[in-house]
């Protein structure tokens, strides 16, 4: 029940591992890339 446990967060931690314990942080795209700046409304 630690470091060397690999069903624990600090085992999986420790091992450098992702799992249920442990999952992935998955990155939100930035507002930046929503909103394309060579995208312009197009003037009739």
């Amino acid at each position: 029940m630690g470091k060397g446990d690999k069903k624990t967060k600090r085992g999986k931690i420790n091992r450098g591992t992702f799992g249920v314990r442990r999952p992935r942080i998955k990155k939100k795209p930035s507002i930046e890339t929503k909103i394309d700046i060579n995208k312009k409304a197009i003037a009739k």
